[in-house]
Formats: structure tokens, sequence, C-alpha cells
């Protein structure tokens, strides 16, 4: 377990781990906890392209992100929000300067071309949209940190991402949601467990690292046709054959 205290110094040390995995011909899962897309149609109306990866790629364009963390989501976020009038995204610091991102959710997403939420956040609702930028679970903030990387990531030759890709290689980027081992978490907490985010990074790894082979194909399965536009959390609907495997 390793902690990096910038989005620069995490990325560089996933960067290494991928050289080690091919120059060792291993295979590696990479797992992130935020959202790899968002609700079908919003590609589409932003970049004109139904497609995650145009979604990446508008993001790694627009994101500005310095080496202590410094960047400018909010801002990149209030352009978006101005060209569609009210929303989606919402939550901001108090003094923060975004006339087009309210402090707290006003949204009316029935007035949208695209939902409040994916397919996935409406399987399992504890997962919070991915429009809210502020305060607890604020998932918007990560992904839009987040998938500039993944952009980055996915066109280093020899990485796939799930569910993007027909064909996974050796390397596979995959989001992922280590609170789907709630029961185990707190079991684990109730012996004594120290950081709860710890643990559950640590609980998930393992259940990925000990899944039977057979199991693999039931997991990797495209779970619904939006998830090539939406993205899916690895494991969703599997929590029972993952806390087997730990």
């Amino acid at each position: 377990m390793q902690y990096h205290r910038t989005r620069a110094q995490a990325e560089a040390y996933v960067r290494g781990q991928i050289q080690d995995a091919q120059a060792q011909g291993a295979r590696l899962l990479i797992g992130c906890d935020f959202p790899f897309g968002y609700p079908r149609g919003f590609a589409h109306a932003l970049t004109g392209r139904a497609d995650a990866r145009a979604l990446w790629h508008y993001l790694q364009d627009k994101i500005t992100d310095s080496d202590s963390n410094a960047n400018n989501r909010f801002d990149v976020a209030d352009a978006i929000n101005a060209r569609f009038g009210n929303g989606p995204f919402w939550g901001h610091p108090a003094g923060q300067t975004t006339p087009h991102v309210p402090a707290r959710k006003t949204v009316d997403y029935s007035a949208l071309p695209f939902a409040e939420r994916r397919r996935i956040e409406r399987a399992i609702p504890s997962a919070q949209p991915v429009w809210k930028l502020f305060t607890t679970g604020s998932v918007g903030s990560q992904a839009l940190m987040g998938l500039p990387m993944i952009a980055r990531m996915a066109a280093i030759n020899g990485v796939s991402v799930w569910p993007f890709d027909d064909a996974l290689s050796g390397v596979v980027l995959a989001e992922v949601y280590p609170s789907l081992l709630a029961k185990a978490v707190a079991r684990h907490m109730a012996q004594g467990g120290a950081i709860k985010d710890a643990v559950q990074v640590q609980l998930l790894a393992r259940a990925f690292l000990h899944l039977p082979p057979q199991k693999w194909a039931d997991l990797l399965a495209l779970p619904h046709p939006d998830a090539r536009e939406e993205g899916w959390i690895l494991g969703a609907g599997f929590a029972e054959v993952l806390e087997a495997a730990l």
C-alpha cells in the first residue's frame, strides 16, 4: 500500500507499474475509484460524438493540473454548464466564483439531453452521481481530474480499458467501487481496521487477485450496451463472488 500526495506522483507510479509489468510479461489490472464515463447522451451533446473517449480527450485538452494539485476543474465545469444553461454540474466551495455552477443541486435534469445518473449508478444507488463537484462523495471532481489521466494511459501501447475495448490486453484499466465489499469491510473494521479507505482498497485488490480464473469471464462480460458509452463498475453484481475470494 502506497500513498501519493499528488495526482502527478500517483500517475508516475502507475506508469512505472505498467512498464514493469510489460517488461516482465505480467498481467496487470489497474482499478480507479472514479467514473470512466457520463450518462448516455452527454458525450454527444458536448463533443458531437457518442463516445466516452471523445470526453476523455475533451477533458484532457481543457483540464490543467499542476504538480501541486492546483487545477481548473471548477472553471471547466462552469464553461460546460454555460453551454447547457442549467447544469449538469453542481457544488463548489464557499467563495468560489462559478456563475454557472450552483452551490447546491438545483439542476432540472429532465430539461437536459442526458440523465442525472448512469445506468450503473441507478443499479447501485449508493454511488454518487457524476455531476457532484464538492463535499462528501464528490465524484464529479474526481472524474474531471481522473479522466485526462485515463486518456493518457489508454494511449500507451498494450493498455486497454474495460468495458470500452472489445479485446483486453495484458494491462487493463477499469473503474472500481471499493464499497462493493461493504460487508467484508465492516467485519474487518470491527476487528481493528484503522483506515476505512485503506481497508476497502486492500480487500478489493485481494478479492480480484484471488478470484478463480473461471469467474473472470462473467465479470468482464459486457453488462449492458450502454456501458460502451457510460462505463461500468467492475464487479458490480458480483459482491458475493468477490467476498468468497477473500
